[in-house]
This record gives structure tokens, sequence and C-alpha cells, in this order.
């Protein structure tokens, strides 16, 4: 039992009450605009924040994502994150539809400093800030409300004033820092203080970012205080409203799309959830979140294991196996059931795709990503069943297993796997196929075969190998496979029946091979299978026949 709980007190404020409207919204109707953080509030969370070369690399990664906002830094904090702004600059590095940002407390030496390294920016968003929770106003600043304000305003006569002194492009952002452990109505009265001093225009609106610094909430009291926020705000239609949310309580996401739902228009975020404590808001997650619900996120997440591989190497973090969409376990079904149900879904879904994705246990066509079925979605151990693996063998080589076998191999394999404790890769599970079932020569081996008809009789002429022997049998019956049959009981002296008996093309073309199954019940009620492959139907059917019969003794 947690003895503690008493201490903790809510720390967030609830919103005057109006009739909200975003409770009756049911889904998010286009993308946020997106503006990544991952080059300011990522890289100040990294262990080893990236180096000047790093950042570039990952600055054109952002860009080729589709980013049109992307927050490059807090110059004035030291000389690589300086040096980064003026690299992008000086060099002509930034597409002319991209938007640089940086950030500023409302601090006069910070300012001037930021403005040192943004100058000569063809666009630019001038973010600055200042803390304005009760939390912070009584036990770290010491300041009352006026005060406080008196911050912001001040902050922006400045960065208003040096705007138009220093060479550039620049838009403006203002966030009420720890907005969520603010007072709605005295966020809004600091943010319209701000406004006030920039004058925002429809040709030029400013935005007021109202972030969750801190997750102190449900998401839905985060959402009541957006859309007050969003009704209380002058120049409504000179602003455009933004959201930041963390992940403290673990529903990142959650704030961002109630947030879209009750006005917000923008979204601060990171690739992978990246971020100081618990992380940002992760961009892909809520991206893709959007896109299995129809709507075009606009980013480019088409080659997601690529983006994962270059997150990771940039920043030395790890995206974890269960992550949303990229983790490497997320469309893993290692459950039979599972397995089977998606198998049968997509062998649908590929006969008329026309009718949209609709795939049990699979939000996302794994290949809209990246994702591959066979190295993402059906992973084979012991847990695993008959369709899943009878689905990837006939996926990756072409084989299509009749029910009864792919039950008989499902067992095997899942034994292997069991005794083994081990994931089967899908070459491991051919191989297991192959070395079972397949052309199985010893210790009998049809070397040839001829045959002719009399009268609707099939006469055969056998050549068998055993034991480094061949001889020679004489047989007959009422079709070619069946008179090699005959031909076997007679040599073993046993008997046996062919009880089922199947085929298909393994490639197009009469140069193509051609594939068999067999299995042959025995005298003891037992049952064995067989599966032969040759360019020459026939051939293929009786080397399915004979690799049964070797597996008498090997089942």
């Amino acid at each position: 039992m947690m003895k503690n709980a008493g201490k903790y007190r809510t720390g967030y404020f609830l919103p005057p009450d109006m009739e909200y409207t975003w409770p009756k919204k049911d889904h998010i109707e286009k993308a946020p605009i997106w503006c990544s953080v991952d080059l300011r509030d990522g890289n100040q969370a990294l262990v080893v924040p990236m180096d000047l070369h790093e950042k570039l690399e990952f600055f054109r990664m952002l860009v080729g994502i589709g980013y049109r906002e992307i927050e490059v830094g807090f110059p004035a904090s030291n000389e690589t994150e300086f040096t980064f702004l003026r690299t992008l600059i000086e060099k002509n590095m930034i597409p002319e539809d991209v938007t640089i940002q940086v950030l500023t407390q409302c601090r006069e030496h910070i300012i001037r400093q930021t403005f040192n390294a943004i100058k000569g920016a063809p666009r630019a968003i001038i973010h600055f800030y200042n803390p304005t929770s009760a939390v912070q106003r009584e036990q770290v600043f010491h300041m009352d409300k006026e005060e406080i304000k008196k911050i912001a305003v001040d902050g922006a006569k400045l960065i208003r004033q040096l705007s138009e002194e220093y060479e550039g492009n620049f838009l403006f952002e203002y966030s009420p820092e720890s907005f969520t452990a603010t007072e709605p109505e005295y966020a809004v009265e600091v943010c319209n203080a701000v406004l006030d001093v920039m004058q925002p225009t429809p040709e030029r609106p400013m935005i007021i970012n109202l972030p969750v610094t801190v997750e102190m909430s449900l998401p839905h009291i985060y959402a009541n205080q957006i859309e007050w926020c969003s009704n209380h705000l002058k120049y409504r239609d000179s602003v455009i409203l933004s959201t930041h949310p963390h992940n403290d309580r673990g529903t990142g996401i959650a704030d961002a799309e109630l947030a879209l739902l009750a006005g917000a228009q923008r979204v601060e975020c990171c690739l992978f959830g990246n971020g100081e404590r618990t992380g940002n808001v992760d961009a892909v997650t809520l991206a893709l979140n959007l896109y299995t619900h129809g709507v075009d996120p606009e980013l480019d997440l088409s080659d997601l294991p690529a983006i994962k591989a270059s997150y990771e190497r940039l920043t030395g973090m790890d995206v974890p196996v269960r992550q949303p969409y990229a983790g490497d376990l997320v469309f893993a079904a290692f459950s039979g059931s599972h397995q089977d149900a998606i198998a049968k879904s997509m062998t649908l879904y590929r006969q008329n795709t026309q009718q949209g994705w609709n795939c049990p246990y699979l939000p996302i066509d794994p290949t809209d990503i990246g994702r591959t079925y066979d190295a993402d979605v059906i992973r084979i151990n012991s847990q695993s069943g008959q369709g899943g693996i009878g689905f990837l063998l006939e996926q990756h080589y072409g084989y299509t297993l009749p029910p009864k076998m792919r039950e008989d191999f499902s067992r095997k394999v899942k034994s292997i796997s069991d005794h083994e404790h081990k994931e089967l890769s899908v070459s491991e599970v051919h191989d297991v196929f192959v070395s079972t079932y397949l052309n199985i020569t010893s210790p009998l081996e049809v070397t040839d075969a001829s045959f002719s008809e009399k009268d609707g009789v099939i006469f055969a002429v056998i050549k068998v190998r055993s034991g480094g022997q061949e001889e020679v049998i004489n047989s007959m019956g009422n079709g070619r496979l069946n008179a090699v049959t005959n031909a076997l009981k007679d040599l073993l002296g046993v008997n046996f029946h062919l009880e089922n008996y199947t085929e298909h093309s393994l490639e197009r073309g009469s140069s193509g091979r051609a594939c068999s199954y067999v299995r042959v019940r025995w005298e003891d009620k037992s049952a064995t299978w067989g599966a032969g492959t040759d360019t020459d139907i026939i051939r293929s059917g009786i080397k399915a026949l004979v690799s049964a019969v070797n597996r008498k003794g090997k089942r």
C-alpha cells in the first residue's frame, strides 16, 4: 500500500464553467501545423547533446520528413547552439518553405543574444516565454501576478523593438510556461497583454503556445483549459493556438489530440517522444493516429525504419520495442489465433484492395510505413499457429500446404522453437520444411520411371535405389502415381495407401517447377506427409510420395 498519497495536491486549475464543444467531436478533421522541437527540447534532454554535424544531419532529416516549422535551438545557451544557427543562415541551408524557430527567456541579455544569432534569417519565429504558474510565482520568483505579467510584457516590447532593428523576417510566439499549473484566467490575461504589444493581424498572426510543461491532470481537463482560453484570447483570428505536451502521466498523445479537438491549431513535438523527463509528445504516433483515421498527416513517414535508424544513431537513444508504430514488436503476432486471422484478412485484402484496410490486430498496413509482413507481423515461436507458419512459407517460398499438412508442419516448427527456446526466422522455418518433407531420398530414391497405357491401365517400369543398390520394378495401377505406389508396396512388403494428393505451380511458365504434396496412410493407422518439387508434375508427385514413404521411420 502507498501510504503518502495525501501529500500530493492536484496542482492544476479548472477553467470556469462554460458549454464545451470538444466532447461532441469524434475525430480530428485535418493535420495540425507541425513544429519539431527535436533540436531544442529534444536535444537538451540527451545525455550527450548532438554536435554541430549531427544537428545539421538531423535538420535535413526533419526537412525531408516534411516539417515546415523547426525549432533549432536556444542560441543564447552555448556556442554549439549559436554556431548551428549561424551555419544554417550563412550557408543558406534553410529551404524557402521552412521557418526556423528559436527559444529565448524574457530576459534582456538573452533576447539580445538571440537576435545576434538569428539576424539575417529568411523567416524565423522568435519564441519567448516566462513561467506563470502559481507555484513558481510564489516559491521561485517571489512575485505577484502583476510583476510576472510585466516580465512578459517587457520581453514582448523588447522583441518587437529589436525585430525592427535587425535584418531578418521575424514572426513571434509566446508561451506562459507551466500553463497547466496556471490559473486559466490569469494565463489569458498575460497572453492578451503580450498580444496587445505585438498587435498581430490575420496576415501576420502570432502563435500563442499553451504548453503541458508538466502533465498534472486528466487529458480532458487540459482540453477544457484549451477551449476556454481559445474563446477568451484577443485577436483570435490573428492567433495560431499551439500546444506543447509533455508526457509525465503517459498521456501526452491524448493531451495533444483532445487539444486539437478543443481548438489548438499547432503541435510542438519530437520524433518518438524524445524530450525532458518522460519526453515530449511523440510526433510519429500522433501523425500516424491521424493517418489511421483517413487524415493525411502531411508528414512523410513512409520509411519509418530509416527514420528510426537515423534518430537512434544521431541521438544515442533507443526506440522501445513496444513504441507505437515504430517499435520492433508492435506488429508482431506470435499467437496462433492472431496469425490465422491476420493471414486470412490480408489474403482477402490483396484480392480487393479497393475495400480499404480492415485487418484484425493491425490498425495500419505495415507496408505504408516501410515495415514488412514477414519480419514485422507474422513471427514464429512456440506460441505460433499453423495459419501464420503456412502464410510465411507461402509468401516467401510459394509453398501452399494442404490444411492437414500445415497442422503437421506447425507441430514440428513449434516443437523446435519450444525446445530451443527461441524465435525462428523465415529462413529457419523454410529449412525445417525442406529437411522434414521435401524431396527426401533416403533410404529410398526413385531414379527413373517410365509409363505406358493399355485398356485404361497404367504400366510402369520403376528404377529404385536403396542402400547403394538399384533395382527395376514392374508395376501397374489405375494412374501413374498409383502404379508407383504399388511398386513401392511390393518392394517394401508393406501395405499403405495414398490418402491425399495436391499440387500447384511454384513458378509461372512451362519451365517452372511444380510442387506436390502427398499423405500416406499406413496399416497401423499412422500417416506421413511428403512434398516433392520438379519441373515435371509427374516427377514432383513421385518425389512427394517417396518422401512420405521415407518419413515412416522418421516421424
